[in-house]
């Protein structure tokens, strides 16, 4: 809906600048987009494993990808975007809302892995 993809751009603009700042700009479009496309393969991947198939939309396996490598690099503010996330990720579980939840979790852990590999 509407409101989730205004979420989505604020975060992608908040912590999309923040990945510049420890990187550079061709290295967070490159997370941004080969994250956001392994995360989608991984979604795919666990849909055809369980058989549960539902349409997947939007940015949000990508910057969950962003959130994830943010989670690793900065230290000082880990534990409130892992407490973000979780919220951003099942919060809206609990309202009712469908979500692609599972694109969220693989989105944020290629994007540890991704944090570990980038000096």
């Amino acid at each position: 809906n509407f409101e989730h993809i205004l979420m989505n751009m604020f975060v992608l603009w908040q912590f999309g600048n923040i990945v510049e700042q420890y990187t550079s700009k061709a290295y967070f479009l490159f997370l941004y987009f080969f994250g956001g496309i392994f995360t989608s393969v991984l979604v795919l991947i666990y849909m055809v494993l369980t058989k549960d198939f539902i349409t997947v939309i939007g940015a949000s396996g990508a910057i969950s990808v962003i959130l994830g490598f943010i989670a690793i690099k900065d230290k000082f503010n880990r534990t409130g975007i892992i407490i973000w996330f979780l919220l951003i990720t099942f919060g809206p579980l609990l309202f009712g809302e469908n979500i692609a939840w599972h694109g969220h979790i693989f989105g944020f852990i290629i994007g540890t892995i991704f944090a570990f590999f980038k000096k």
